[in-house]
């Protein structure tokens, strides 16, 4: 009897190694700009007003388009939609790197996000199905949560060192050579997924992807005007009846671009939760941190990109430890114990003023926020695709994803708002702190909000689980009493 070959561990690494860089390229771009946006209203006429857009635009198109993106690569073909994907966003790379107008480099982030809305979804879908076994799983998952979780201090790193010591364009034409390289290794590694046969949702798809537009658009509102903004109000009306039909067409269909079977798991849909709320809490760390460097320290855009150095390591360092800690104290448990970690480091980073020093002001509370937010990120993406059909990876990867995403959005969104009520925009010094403190404080409720989710997570585990052993211990006296 034959045996099916394994995968060399070569081979795998090169897989890893493949989607990691691609994933890495795809999530940084969020804030690969941030160090920058100073200079492009020098360099292109942007105002301080239209400046935000640079970063909406990307983020306005990936939030709308991910769940459609991960239908799309279930369907057609992951491997195809993903290399589809990196080679719309390597072209739009270079557009925007070349961009000689602000219409130029506005559309070119839209196609950016665009294509990352298709792209993304499909590299955890692929990394699942390169990574049979378990074990070989759990730690290719915990390398791509932890890319997802510093994607967004790399880029800061990256667009501080090209901002400072070449140019801001360097920043988005770096992703040309490197998605040349995905494009022509991709078909030599990643295996192809079979077609679906089976008809597309369009209506569905047509509801998601508008609903999902239109919230993030209310948050890009409210994070400028407030909450009370006729625009924001309108946009979230709109989402919330369009999401709400959405799931009333999704119960009917077929074919669904979302199965709502994967809500159905208490373990998943905390995930889903948390995951917004630790990303919301982690999102302004690199926003906010940035600007306070910058604006109260008076750091270069270089150095401030440098000073993320310390929590982009502990999040890499959290793949070699959560594999043992998971063995021996279980998914939920490392999960509260690690928000609770991240909670700590949140609360020391809010007690920062006009005259914190960088080391241990700041170094320290990075250092612990990149422990707990390191770990609860990988733990978070492994319990978002806990027992997910294989047919159904890329849906599950897209939500996962679209919660990371979401979550980016509502955190900037509530955190800018409070930031401005802080008189965090003032001109004086005290205000701005204020305005930081205050976000920082907001940002560990969120750490203490997702506590009450995970804790949520392991008592319905511990419930399932004793209601198993019942059932098991019915079936045993029954067959007992039989016989």
């Amino acid at each position: 009897m034959s045996t099916a070959t394994p995968t060399p561990h070569w081979r795998r690494t090169v897989v890893l190694a493949l989607i990691m860089g691609a994933q890495l390229m795809l999530v940084l771009d969020t804030s690969i700009v941030t160090t920058a946006l100073p200079r492009l209203i020098t360099d292109l006429g942007f105002t301080p007003a239209s400046l935000s857009w640079v970063q909406n635009a990307y983020v306005l198109a990936f939030g709308g388009l991910l769940l459609l993106g991960a239908r799309i690569g279930d369907l057609v073909g992951r491997r195809r939609v993903f290399v589809l994907g990196v080679a719309v966003f390597a072209v739009a790379s270079l557009v925007a790197g070349l961009a000689t107008s602000v219409p130029i480099l506005l559309i070119a982030r839209v196609l950016q996000g665009a294509a990352s809305a298709f792209a993304i979804p499909s590299t955890l879908a692929l990394l699942v199905d390169a990574n049979p076994e378990p074990e070989q799983r759990g730690r290719a998952i915990a390398i791509y949560s932890a890319v997802i979780g510093a994607g967004a201090s790399v880029g800061i790193i990256v667009g501080g060192f090209f901002t400072d010591l070449l140019s801001w364009r360097w920043g988005l034409l770096i992703n040309v050579p490197i998605g040349l390289i995905v494009i022509i290794l991709a078909p030599i590694f990643l295996k192809e997924t079979a077609r679906k046969r089976g008809g597309f949702d369009l209506v569905g798809a047509l509801m998601i992807t508008v609903g999902m537009t239109a919230l993030v658009y209310g948050l890009i509102e409210a994070s400028s005007f407030g909450w009370a903004s006729p625009v924001a109000l309108i946009s979230f009306v709109l989402a919330a009846v369009l999401v709400v039909s959405f799931v009333l067409v999704e119960r009917k269909t077929r074919e669904p671009i979302v199965p709502l079977s994967l809500f159905a798991s208490v373990t998943r849909s905390g995930a889903y939760i948390a995951r917004i709320l630790t990303v919301g809490a982690t999102f302004s760390t690199f926003f906010f941190l940035s600007q306070y460097l910058q604006e109260v320290l008076h750091f270069s855009a270089l150095l401030a990109g440098l000073s993320f150095i310390p929590l982009t390591g502990m999040f890499f360092g959290t793949v070699y430890i959560v594999g043992p800690l998971v063995k021996r104290f279980g998914r939920e448990q490392l999960l509260i114990a690690s928000l609770v970690v991240a909670l700590i480091g949140m609360a020391w980073l809010s007690t920062l003023s006009a005259n914190t020093a960088f080391l241990p002001g700041i170094v320290l509370p990075l250092l612990v926020l990149g422990v707990g937010q390191g770990v609860a990120i990988i733990l978070l993406t492994q319990l978002g695709m806990a027992d997910v059909p294989a047919e159904q990876a890329g849906a599950g990867s897209g939500l996962v994803n679209t919660a990371h995403q979401l979550g980016g959005s509502v955190g900037l969104a509530v955190l800018t708002g409070l930031f401005i009520a802080a008189g965090g925009t003032g001109a004086s010094a005290a205000g701005q702190v204020a305005g930081y403190q205050t976000v920082f404080h907001v940002a560990a409720g969120f750490f203490a909000l997702a506590i009450v989710v995970a804790a949520v997570m392991l008592a319905a585990g511990r419930r399932a689980l004793r209601a198993n052993c019942d059932s098991t211990n019915r079936g045993v006296d029954t067959r007992r009493t039989q016989v």
